[in-house]
């Protein structure tokens, strides 16, 4: 068996010198790392060795013995334990560094182009209330149905009222529903036997219009007494417009199910972007920061220069957020997106703003923009948003191949922003800068916004 510095249940004295991507604490014993939550760099601390493995090992703080400037009041200690938060304890001017540290970072060991300019992160003027959507497992506490999130790493919930990270009128929200239900003695999920009715409560609230929509997430389609749930809920939080039912029958960890059964209202809500108007429904994918989404959809255009004679390709473009802002400077927008449900919504978008110039596809873009050139489209510039796993490297090579004038990368996930920009680069590209934008305050997640340009030869 190898021999480590350190083995599980040790306490020792250390000191942290950097942090983890995900916001842990390094610290090194005889070049052996321990990664520790709620870890600054500069702290020396007591920790408990909790874990240890081949390359390296966890700990747990016991007791702060300096700490470091840069920490600040934690808002709850829950956070920590269920993940909410992770960088709640690091002072918000520090976490922006961080954030713009993280991206330098990708560019020198991903896309070894240490010299590609990463600007300072664009933060927030308060950095908590942000989020426009909550997700809230229901499970049976203590003899009764209760709200709150699963513990890191397991279905074990820690009952909870205020994230903070939300908008509050969506935490007071979820407690009204909570109580209705508690009313009416609704049976919470029970997943180890797969029994009991409501697993998820899902609030989402447009942050300009202040409407809100409920979406009640039920393992069967009987909902009792519904009669009554529906009528109390309106008189409990009068701004809700929307009351959905989702059924998911599976033993899943997926939250949403395919059935959908209106019992209030309207199935969207509204909500605008810069003054486009935006209907959302209960699947719809929807930035979940409304202030920053702004911030960073303008750098969108500011990278895209448009004149008004440009053809414009929107990958990955879900409802159309991303393209029906930039319609309004294009000659002719052109959307594709892979869920036919929110390539829909994204054609119903366009007539609610009465643009014309957008068409909306349904498909794979590294499928589908190949067939769009070889009708005869040769875009100007194309804008790609993709989820964290990055660009498909068939539609990179497609990219190569078209050679649109700009590229504007919108990426949740530095790591494989980095790895697409590499292969661009080699293709003929040059990434002029990129623009980190915190939509995520007090969590470790990143989004920036790349331009890349031809190279000039």
């Amino acid at each position: 068996m190898k021999n480590y510095p350190v083995k599980k249940n040790d306490v020792i004295e250390v000191e942290i010198i950097d942090l983890t991507h995900d916001g842990l604490g390094v610290a090194k014993v005889d070049h052996y790392p321990l990664f520790i939550e709620n870890a600054l760099p500069g702290e020396k601390l007591e920790i408990k060795v909790l874990k240890t493995g081949k390359s390296f090992g966890y700990g747990k703080v016991l007791t702060v013995l300096k700490s470091s400037e840069q920490r600040v009041p934690v808002k709850d200690e829950n956070f920590t334990k269920v993940g909410i938060s992770p960088l709640q304890h690091l002072a918000y001017g520090a976490q922006l560094s961080f954030k713009t540290q993280q991206v330098e970072n990708v560019m020198q060991r991903v896309a070894k182009l240490p010299e590609v300019p990463v600007l300072p992160t664009i933060g927030m003027n308060d950095p908590w209330h942000y989020r426009n959507k909550a997700q809230i497992p229901v499970r049976k506490i203590d003899n009764q149905l209760q709200t709150g999130f699963f513990r890191k790493n397991s279905h074990d919930l820690i009952p909870m009222e205020h994230f903070y990270i939300q908008d509050p009128e969506i935490d007071a929200a979820i407690v009204k529903i909570r109580d209705i239900m508690r009313k009416y003695s609704v049976k919470p999920y029970n997943e180890s036997d797969n029994t009991g009715n409501l697993r998820h409560i899902v609030v989402r609230r447009g942050y300009h219009t202040g409407e809100m929509m409920v979406v009640l997430i039920t393992r069967t389609p009987k909902l009792f007494p519904i009669s009554k749930i529906v009528p109390d809920i309106l008189e409990a939080i009068p701004e809700v417009v929307s009351i959905v039912q989702n059924v998911n029958s599976k033993r899943t960890n997926v939250i949403f199910g395919d059935e959908i059964i209106l019992l209030h209202g309207s199935e969207k809500i509204t909500d605008t972007i810069f003054d486009l108007k935006f209907e959302i429904s209960a699947r719809s994918f929807y930035q979940v920061n409304p202030q920053q989404t702004e911030v960073m959809y303008q750098k969108v255009k500011e990278y895209a220069a448009l004149t008004g004679n440009e053809i414009v390709v929107d990958a990955y473009c879900g409802i159309g957020t991303i393209g029906l802002t930039l319609a309004q400077d294009a000659k002719q927008v052109y959307g594709i997106e892979v869920i036919e449900e929110a390539v829909k919504d994204a054609e119903n978008n366009a007539k609610l703003n009465n643009i014309e110039n957008a068409t909306f596809t349904a498909g794979l873009a590294e499928e589908l923009l190949p067939k769009l050139v070889e009708n005869g489209l040769q875009p100007d510039v194309v804008v790609v948003d993709p989820p964290r796993k990055g660009l498909d490297g068939q539609l990179v090579n497609t990219l190569i191949e078209t050679q649109p004038e700009r590229i504007v990368y919108v990426s949740c996930n530095p790591a494989t922003l980095a790895r697409d920009i590499a292969l661009l680069t080699e293709g003929g590209y040059e990434a002029k800068e990129i623009q980190p934008v915190d939509n995520f305050p007090q969590t470790t997640h990143i989004e920036s916004v790349t331009l890349l340009t031809k190279a000039v030869d």
